[in-house]
């Protein structure tokens, strides 16, 4: 049952707020003993001409809001407290949660929408460092979560394929490139001409006037310069599969914005057509005073086009192509301008589908004393550090390995340190609000006891345990509605609170664009498993073995909600730790 749900029907039918704006109002108490909803009634005290903590007490005495026993209603100055029975909340949380699985936290919210979400968009023949895993990783991530909630998600990776940066390449390739060196290692190679290319122009400019004619001739379709670009393209791309591939990430289109160069003469007829497109200082722009936004360059004094104007012929591309209800970008919060300012020109010439594009930014990534660019050479490589994520989770998992006297192989400790180390690594871009700056620290990543990755996966692997231990006594995990209602004590109820948030917390994931909302209650969920654990008995002679079935019922419901949430985010489970 959603209870969420029943709680906003009758405070709607009492007041005059729509069922989904009283939904959205709805909070999880802070302390249970201020119950397990609560509704705020400041919104009613226009309307109703009476103060919150009035509103909220008069509410409060009426029947309907006890939903025939299923809550008692308490008010608490301007807040509606709703307490539900806890042996049916139990009942009816654990039972929905294993009858799901896995599974868990599915509905058909979308279905018949189709969703794009643009993540990832690396630079051809550029390395991919810490900074572009943060799109990457946000952006999977969502695209999981509406799939989860019935979308057709189409997951698109615009490539960085275009632009003044290829023309710069190919005048450092035909002046410094080693063909047998691109051939070995191609970003290296390419990094290195390209960092060798701005150390010289410092002191030759013609190199730019170069770069600007290579890249000319390249929106020319002149053969040579692009058969070198289309060399760039397919060994940039060999590199960054594999690196998809490690982290469990693919795409259904690989378009860059090369595919958009050939469709933008169209975009700017139409501009002309609709008399938006105006000359100033040689540029062709769109002028956006009554957006507040500074004019929107379609055209460079020089005839050749920009990120805006590939961006514009990108979105009349998939509407087209797609009809999309919703176009997501993922892409950091410096660029939240330009997308206001394509959005606002495409809403300027009529087109409605720009009120259905999203920019979803995200802050910046950082180690202490260092900064990222690619032009002076100075970068964290992404495969660097989930390489040393994995090593450093290895040495952890040994070491618990020989202490405990477990038997796991070499092959099994490898298996487990990738998908921990890699997992540890997602998780510290997805366990905060993504428009926060993160500073990797390696005891955080890796700490076993705190908001991290190795501390869910953990929990998960211990469940697991508990449940293999239990199978193996010949007790498994109860579906009785009776039984399942005996879980009505403290430790037992805060687990259930948790998990019945899980549901709700994959639908705010996706109205918000911020899978935190999913990893904080998975954390919550995890750490009340724990005191959970800590302070009630699951197995043993002296334990009912009612009690033991409900107990394991609820252990089960906690291991399909982790591994639910956690390949939300993009991790995967280990059965052993």
């Amino acid at each position: 049952m959603d209870y969420r749900s029943v709680i906003s029907e009758n405070i709607a039918k009492l007041t005059e707020i729509p069922v989904e704006q009283v939904n959205k109002l709805i909070e999880i108490p802070p302390q249970k003993d201020l119950g397990d909803f609560a509704f705020p009634c400041f919104i009613l005290a226009k309307s109703m001409h009476k103060a919150p903590a009035l509103i909220s007490s008069e509410l409060a005495g009426d029947e309907s809001l006890k939903a025939n026993g299923m809550f008692n209603v308490k008010n608490a100055g301007p807040y509606l407290n709703f307490y539900i029975d806890r042996s049916a909340y139990a009942s009816d949380i654990i039972s929905r949660i294993n009858k799901a699985g896995d599974g868990f936290g599915s509905s058909e919210q979308g279905k018949g929408q189709n969703v794009i979400v643009e993540f990832s968009s690396p630079n051809i023949a550029k390395p991919f460092h810490v900074g572009h895993a943060f799109t990457t990783i946000l952006g999977n991530s969502l695209a999981r979560i509406y799939d989860r909630l019935g979308y057709n998600v189409i997951r698109m990776n615009h490539l960085g394929d275009y632009g003044t940066q290829f023309g710069k390449l190919i005048t450092a390739y035909r002046l410094w490139g080693d063909e047998k060196a691109l051939d070995e290692d191609p970003i290296n190679e390419l990094l290195r001409i390209y960092v060798k290319f701005h150390q010289e122009a410092k002191e030759d400019p013609s190199l730019e006037d170069s770069a600007r004619e290579n890249f000319r001739k390249l929106e020319e379709g002149c053969p040579e310069e692009k058969a070198l670009w289309q060399k760039f393209r397919d060994m940039s791309l060999v590199v960054f599969r594999k690196l998809y591939d490690r982290m469990g990430i693919s795409f259904d289109n690989y378009n860059g914005e090369s595919f958009y160069s050939d469709r933008i003469p169209a975009v700017v007829d139409m501009l002309n057509e609709k008399g938006l497109l105006e000359e100033s200082e040689g540029a062709q722009v769109v002028k956006l005073d009554e957006y507040d936004l500074p004019p929107c360059i379609i055209l460079k004094s020089d005839g050749t086009t920009i990120y805006a104007s590939r961006d514009i012929a990108s979105i009349l591309y998939r509407k087209e192509t797609y009809d999309f209800d919703k176009n997501i970008y993922v892409v950091g919060i410096p660029q939240a301008l330009h997308f206001k300012q394509v959005f606002s020109v495409l809403k300027k010439a009529g087109y409605d589908c720009a009120d259905n594009c999203v920019h979803v930014g995200f802050g910046l990534v950082k180690f202490k004393n260092m900064a990222f660019s690619t032009r002076d050479g100075n970068i964290v490589l992404l495969e660097d550090l989930l390489n040393a994520a994995v090593e450093k989770t290895r040495e952890v998992i040994v070491e618990n390995n020989n202490l405990r006297g477990q038997d796991m192989t070499e092959e099994q400790i490898d298996e487990i340190a990738e998908k921990v180390g890699i997992g540890s690594v997602i998780y510290t871009y997805v366990k905060s609000g993504r428009e926060k700056d993160i500073v990797f620290s390696w005891e955080d990543m890796l700490n076993f006891n705190g908001n991290s990755a190795p501390y869910l996966m953990y929990t998960y692997a211990r469940i697991r345990s508990i449940i293999r231990k239990a199978s193996e006594s010949g007790i498994a995990s109860s579906s009785d509605p009776s039984v399942l209602g005996s879980l009505t004590s403290d430790d037992e109820y805060e687990v259930v609170s948790a998990l019945a948030a899980f549901e709700d917390s994959v639908k705010r994931a996706a109205s918000t664009y911020e899978p935190f909302v999913v990893s904080r209650v998975l954390f919550e969920t995890a750490s009340a498993f724990n005191s959970f654990y800590n302070n009630c008995r699951i197995l043993g002679d002296d334990i009912d073995r009612k009690d033991s079935e409900a107990r394991l019922a609820l252990c089960e419901a906690v291991s399909n909600v982790l591994k639910a949430g956690l390949y939300l985010l993009g991790i995967e489970t280990v059965e052993r730790m």
